[in-house]
Order: structure tokens, then C-alpha cells, then sequence
């Protein structure tokens, strides 16, 4: 039996939670969260107990801990939870700052202990089965990348202001797209935005619409789309090009029932909601990070993949706010 411990008992904690449980030879112990009713509420769920972080990293019992707290403590509890011995699972982003980012990553080396960053496009089913099919060389050399990327409203600007802005918060999963789908890093990335949907938003120094273009090593190339608004639902879509082909990722519905009159041809709009949208990826990249620990192999999304995608997501923020290209 694997005894975990779990990290911030908010929204995503509660996800993490309940696709923990669910693994076959894995008992969740300890809930941490620093608001005592909600650790408290999400330990009787599950039968686990609220415990502090000193006492969760001081149980040899403990195997692994999942850190779903604010982005604020990430590094800290990754750096602790490393020279503590302790598998890690940990959501996005590392760290809002490279500086903690590296040194998190630097002891996650020095322990020598899985580390796993909370990248859930990479496990959508949709998503992995076009990773797939270009490993398998349908669509020849991938070549030009371009992702949609859009929420269907924006967090409350009280988020907002202590996010990082939507580069860090929200582009950082298309960043991870765009290396995993590319396999390719980049060598410049150019950056623009405006604030479209509420003033608020530029009020607190961020934006919420962007378009990011990014060159390859190997002159590949990359768009990104985004808004923080989309009155039709999560919008989440990709394209890639290829020497011999094209292979595209669509959007998933509630259902799919088309609906055929004399006036239209109808069906159902995108998921609203990213919990909706990726149900599917959260549970399979909870499964895979146990598998991995059990397995001794290596996990799909590294500290490594943590840190590349804050460094692009760096510096997309220095190219818009400084009207530059910023080359790597």
C-alpha cells in the first residue's frame, strides 16, 4: 500500500483527491490546507486525516505527496518533499519566478526523486491520440503548430492580480503543447495582447487576449491564440501541418447528437468548463504518476517541462511588455 498525502484542499486538491482514491494499492493519509475547514471537510471525504506539512514530511510512512496549494508555496513544498525523499506530484506552475523554478528543480536532482508536473493536456485522450499518430509518421515532419487556447470567462481579477498574468497562468499549458506536440524548443518567441473583455483586467497590469509566434531549432513554427473569453464554451484546439498531412484536435462536447431541420443543422457547444473538458486527463495523469512511482519509470511531465514552459512563458511576458522579439 502506498500511503499519499495531499497538499491544498481547494478546487483542484478535490480533484486530485478523488482520482487518488480510486488507485488500486494507494490509501490517502493526510490532507494539509491552510483553511482548517476545508482540510478537514476533504479528509472525512476520503478517510484521511489533517495533518500539518512538518508532519506529513516527517512520516516515513508518506511515499508521495500531490501539492495542489497555491502556486505560491509550490517550490517550496517541491523542495522540501525532494529532501525529504518523498515521490512528488505537483500542478502548474512551479513557481512564478525562474529563480525558485531552477532551485526547486535543482533539488528534485539532488534527491534523485520523481517529480511530476500537473501538465493534464498531455494525458487527454484526444490530444495523446494525435501525439501518437504523428510518432507514427502519418503526417511526416510536423512543421507549423497553431493552438487555440480559450476560457470561456476570466478569473476574478482578485486572481488576476497575483496569477503572474495570463502568459504564466494560462498560455503555460500551450507552451507545454507546444514542446511536447513540436518536440522542439524554441529560439524566439514574439509576443502581443490587449485588454478586451474588462478594463479591470489591464488595471491590474495584464491582459486577456494574446497571440504568441515562436521559431524552432529546427525553424518550425508556432502560433498561439487566446482570450479570456469565449462566450460558446472552453474552446481547446489544435492543428498540425505536416510534410504529408495534417492532423487536427477538436473541441469535446456534452454530447454528440447532431440535430438535422429545415432551418439548420445544430449540435452541442464546446464543454464550459476545463474541469469538464478534461475529467478524462486529470484521472489518467493521477493513474500515470502512481504507475510511474510503482514502476520506477520515468513520468510525461518532468520538472524539466515545468521549468521550459515557464521560461517560454518568461519570456512571451518580457516580448509583449517590451514590443520585442526575445530570442533564447
Amino acid at each position: 500500500m502506498i500511503e499519499a498525502a495531499l497538499f491544498g484542499a481547494g478546487r483542484i486538491g478535490k480533484i486530485h483527491a478523488a482520482n487518488l482514491v480510486r488507485q488500486p494499492g494507494v490509501h490517502l493519509k493526510y490532507v494539509t490546507d491552510v483553511h482548517a475547514e476545508s482540510a478537514q471537510a476533504l479528509a472525512q471525504q476520503h478517510g484521511a486525516a489533517v495533518a500539518t506539512i512538518e508532519q506529513v514530511l516527517a512520516d516515513p510512512a508518506i511515499k508521495a505527496v500531490l501539492i495542489a496549494s497555491s502556486t505560491d508555496t509550490h517550490a517550496d513544498l517541491i523542495v522540501r518533499a525532494a529532501q525529504a525523499g518523498k515521490a512528488i506530484f505537483c500542478e502548474k506552475p512551479v513557481d512564478l519566478t525562474l529563480a525558485r523554478a531552477r532551485a526547486a528543480a535543482d533539488a528534485v536532482a539532488r534527491a534523485g526523486v520523481l517529480c511530476m508536473i500537473g501538465f493534464q493536456r498531455r494525458y487527454d485522450p484526444t490530444f495523446a491520440a494525435v501525439k501518437a499518430r504523428i510518432a507514427a509518421g502519418e503526417i511526416g515532419t510536423p512543421e507549423v503548430l497553431t493552438v487555440t487556447s480559450r476560457d470561456p470567462g476570466a478569473p476574478p481579477v482578485s486572481y488576476i492580480k497575483v496569477s503572474g498574468g495570463i502568459f504564466k497562468d494560462m498560455l503555460i499549458h500551450d507552451f507545454d503543447i507546444f514542446r511536447w506536440i513540436l518536440d522542439d524548443e524554441a529560439v524566439s518567441v514574439y509576443a502581443t495582447g490587449s485588454c478586451l473583455t474588462d478594463p479591470a483586467i489591464a488595471d491590474a497590469g495584464d491582459i486577456d487576449s494574446a497571440a504568441v509566434t515562436i521559431r524552432t531549432r529546427s525553424g518550425r513554427l508556432c502560433q498561439i491564440n487566446a482570450s479570456r473569453r469565449a462566450a460558446y464554451g472552453y474552446d481547446q484546439r489544435f492543428e498540425i501541418l505536416g510534410s504529408e498531412g495534417m492532423l487536427q484536435a477538436g473541441n469535446h462536447k456534452p454530447t454528440e447528437v447532431t440535430a438535422y431541420s429545415a432551418h439548420s443543422v445544430s449540435h452541442d457547444k464546446p464543454e464550459n468548463f476545463f474541469l469538464e473538458r478534461y475529467r478524462a486527463a486529470y484521472a489518467d495523469e493521477i493513474a500515470h504518476f502512481f504507475d510511474a512511482l510503482i514502476k520506477g519509470t520515468a513520468p510525461r511531465t518532468t520538472v524539466h517541462d515545468g521549468l521550459k514552459a515557464l521560461e517560454l512563458a518568461e519570456a512571451a511576458t518580457t516580448s509583449w511588455r517590451e514590443k520585442c522579439v526575445v530570442t533564447l
